[in-house]
């Protein structure tokens, strides 16, 4: 479990009365807008004048000069969200390349911005520049009232990642609101946020980004279904109240010229950050038909009242939790149940003596035991490494493997040498393989349905399910990573008589086919980040996906020490099943004061 340290990539609630009125009122706009467009009254509008682009919608009015917003106001009451953009030397439209190299696409060295009309609801804005060339797309949805931004560009030099499209000026007092480690609301110049780049959905959960003043505020998001890579970048060194949006390219990048194909909507809303959140929730399941997957879930996982993450599979502490919360009520993280050591030999999946007995006991008192599994780790001393040896994570910048490595309490990364790759079981080495792979999904879900069936298992847990990121070798059968651990998911929740299937992390993609996931506290692993305490408060991602998944706790959640006690509190901000870590069964039978307010919240 200690190689936990080094890990940085690896219950529904309301949003309440006034968020559902809101949200209704707005929904009745849209309709409104609807009738209204249709009878020819109120017609969104973009208008090219002196090379400035004017819109004007039901919900907003904005201008872009040369690509850059340089006003975005909410209709009725006119309130400004940005705030004196630079023009003259900010760059609206760039090039990412490898190690964070940007390239202007803008009037620099004999350039060209030319903005024109293609019709009374869209015009474009052309770059022309000496590093490379680009369009940005712009036009509204009648509907909703939704400015649309579509960024694009390429360049004669192979290598390209990314095009981002920057938002300058936002204006300061707003907070940000968006869903990074389950839901954070920051300022944007907080240490904790600036100068950062996350990429979706492994970071960034959600294609969504909320920006809240005192009454209201704008909102930026995507309504991409095709598992397109994308990233937000929040400020930038010299400047923190600059947003960029990311369209990546798919890997590999080497020959690269061109990305885009991303359109981001952009509208102004009232009330609280609650409001565009369920806005967004409302789409996300209309377009990936979560009614169904919704009935699909196991009716005793909404019972659950207590997590325990890494439990020791020591018979005395079932008693233990026996005797202070039901244990139909009680969920378990069981991590060392395999006759292998903790995170080797993967994917062989044999219960230990010691493991057999522990979850037979547990079964017959009712707990729901959840033992580790892992999606996309394996071996590579293991026989089954020689059938998909050709499908590992390669790193899109570096092509290195990805996986770990582990070594006298520091991580060594994976070996690129061919022998020492076989020959390092102690070492704990593993090789991520591409979950689009449907080898490798078979192989994975023959091992964990013959272990469902010996141990009579309800539930599964499979690890890294967040580690679902833009890859050198991305696209396999068809399929990006995000697609492939979708499928997986899925596939292994379908097994025997079904399984709830739990993960590591929370989004937009795993949320579909997970019913638990183990998330994680803002950049706080296994110890606690300086500032963690102010990540707290916003319940974002409970509420754009605890219909579907409940969350729990990850690490140091003993309530030993005033961290601890913070982190387990943070989980509960954030909308999380109360969770404990233990060693023994003397920490339920005598409890510390935050295990003992866990164990009460658990019968509340």
């Amino acid at each position: 479990m200690k190689r936990r340290n080094f890990i940085k990539t690896a219950g529904y609630s309301a949003a309440g009365t006034l968020v559902a009125s809101q949200f209704n009122e707005s929904q009745a706009s849209a309709q409104q807008v609807k009738s209204q467009t249709v009878q020819g009254g109120n017609k969104a509008t973009v208008v090219v004048k002196e090379n400035k682009i004017f819109v004007e919608t039901i919900t907003l009015s904005a201008v872009i000069e040369k690509g850059v917003l340089t006003s975005l106001k909410d209709k009725p009451n006119g309130e400004e969200f940005i705030e004196k953009p630079d023009i003259t030397n900010f760059r609206a439209l760039q090039l990412l390349y490898r190690n964070n190299e940007k390239i202007n696409i803008n009037e620099e060295k004999f350039g060209s911005t030319i903005s024109r009309q293609l019709s009374d609801q869209k015009a474009e804005v052309l770059f022309h520049s000496w590093e490379g060339d680009g369009v940005l797309s712009i036009s509204v949805d009648e509907v909703t009232g939704d400015l649309l931004i579509e960024p694009s560009a390429y360049s004669s030099r192979p290598g390209i990642m990314a095009c981002r499209w920057n938002i300058s000026g936002v204006k300061p007092t707003l907070d940000l609101v968006a869903p990074l480690f389950q839901g954070i609301k920051l300022k944007l110049d907080d240490p904790l946020i600036k100068n950062n780049r996350w990429r979706w959905p492994s970071d960034w959960e959600a294609g969504l980004a909320i920006f809240q003043s005192k009454e209201g505020g704008f909102w930026v998001h995507s309504q991409d279904t095709q598992y397109r890579f994308k990233a937000l970048q929040t400020g930038i060194e010299s400047d923190p109240f600059i947003i960029g949006l990311d369209s990546e390219a798919y890997g590999p990048l080497d020959d690269n010229l061109s990305a885009g194909g991303i359109c981001w909507r952009i509208n102004t809303y009232r009330g609280e950050w609650q409001v565009p959140a369920e806005k967004y929730r409302q789409w996300y399941w209309q377009a990936y038909k979560l009614d169904a997957e919704e009935k699909r879930r196991k009716p005793w996982i909404n019972d659950i009242r207590l997590a325990v993450s890494w439990c020791p599979g020591k018979p005395e502490i079932l008693d233990a939790l026996s005797k202070r919360v039901s244990p139909k009520k009680i969920l378990l993280h069981f991590s060392d149940w395999r006759t292998d050591r903790y995170d080797e030999n993967y994917p062989d999946y044999f219960a230990s003596e010691n493991a057999r007995t522990f979850m037979k006991k547990g079964n017959e008192m009712g707990f729901h035991i959840m033992p580790h599994f892992n999606s996309i780790d394996m071996d590579p001393s293991n026989p089954v490494y020689a059938q998909v040896r050709d499908f590992p994570y390669r790193s899109i910048e570096t092509n290195q493997l990805q996986g770990w490595s582990w070594y006298n309490s520091r991580v060594i990364g994976v070996p690129e040498s061919n022998m020492n790759r076989l020959n390092n079981r102690d070492k704990k080495v593993m090789v991520k393989i591409h979950p689009g792979l449907t080898m490798w999904r078979s192989i994975l879900g023959e091992r964990i349905l013959n272990a469902s069936k010996e141990l009579s298992l309800n539930t599964a847990f499979i690890d890294v399910t967040l580690c679902i990121w833009n890859i050198h070798n991305c696209i396999v059968e068809t399929m990006a990573p995000t697609e492939g651990m979708s499928r997986l998911i899925r596939h292994v929740s379908e097994l025997g008589n079904g399984l709830a299937v739990g993960g590591e992390g929370l989004n937009e993609i795993t949320a579909q086919g997970l019913s638990f996931a183990q998330v994680h506290l803002f950049r706080s692993w296994q110890t606690s980040t300086e500032g963690l305490e102010r990540a707290g408060g916003c319940n974002l991602n409970e509420i754009l996906f605890g219909k579907l998944c409940r969350t729990f706790g990850y690490s140091s959640l003993s309530g030993k020490t005033k961290d601890e006690e913070l982190r387990m509190q943070i989980h509960l901000d954030h909308g999380a099943i109360p969770t404990i870590t233990l060693r023994s069964a003397d920490e339920i039978i005598n409890p510390n004061p935050a295990v003992k307010r866990m164990l009460e919240l658990a019968n509340s």
